[in-house]
């Protein structure tokens, strides 16, 4: 296991988030994408053994059932209830694998005629609107949603340092390519240089190492 690692604390964090208990994006967002497959295979583990639920499904399997039984049931979370049910929300999207979850987000559209974003912006507000919004994108599009976090880590008066080196550090060997590739994209200039602009001495120096080079 990685510094700094506990994965009976990861599972304790998903467990306040599937009850509702309200939370903020970077408790679930440090569970769900900062960790690789073994560990959350771990958190898994000890989810089932200290709570008796299993944790997010980590394979491709689709049930076609039950992926529309999900779409139906974050619908009747949501659109047609007075009042977000925020522990259905969560039960659904930290638990599933990605493909399963891409699958509901069509089906989702498919039922209420809007994009799963737009419903989450409209029956939720403040860290926990951020906390879905944040584990959609991720779903979609995990490599764009770190060079996400990465620019607005950098952008404005100030370096969110915390946010910039966990990124950095956690993906630099798994998809920090994928990254660079998408913040061009999103951001018109490179990571590196944006790291460049926006740290200095050896601080930069480590970051431009896990960067690997401009583009």
């Amino acid at each position: 296991a990685a510094s700094g690692f506990n994965a009976v604390e990861d599972a304790q964090t998903l467990r306040k988030a599937m009850k509702g208990l309200g939370t903020d994006e970077d408790a679930i967002i440090g569970v769900l994408a900062y960790r690789n497959t073994a560990q959350r295979q771990e958190i898994r583990t000890a989810y089932k053994s200290n709570i008796g639920r299993g944790g997010r499904d980590e394979g491709n399997f689709l049930d076609d059932a039950l992926m529309k039984q999900d779409a139906q049931d974050l619908y009747e979370a949501g659109e047609q209830r007075w009042g977000t049910d925020e522990v259905k929300f969560l039960s659904v999207l930290c638990s599933r694998n990605r493909n399963h979850l891409l699958h509901v987000f069509d089906e989702y559209k498919r039922i209420s005629q809007k994009d799963i974003e737009q419903s989450i912006k409209s029956e939720t507000s403040g860290h926990f609107e951020d906390a879905l919004l944040a584990i959609v994108k991720c779903m979609r599009n995990k490599s764009a949603y770190f060079a996400e976090r990465l620019y607005k880590s950098m952008k404005g008066l100030g370096t969110d340092d915390d946010t910039l080196i966990r990124v950095m550090v956690s993906r630099a060997e798994i998809d920090m390519l994928d990254i660079r590739a998408n913040f061009k994209r999103l951001y018109g200039k490179s990571l590196y240089s944006f790291i460049k602009g926006d740290t200095s001495g050896d601080y930069r120096k480590v970051l431009l190492i896990l960067c690997g080079g401009d583009d």
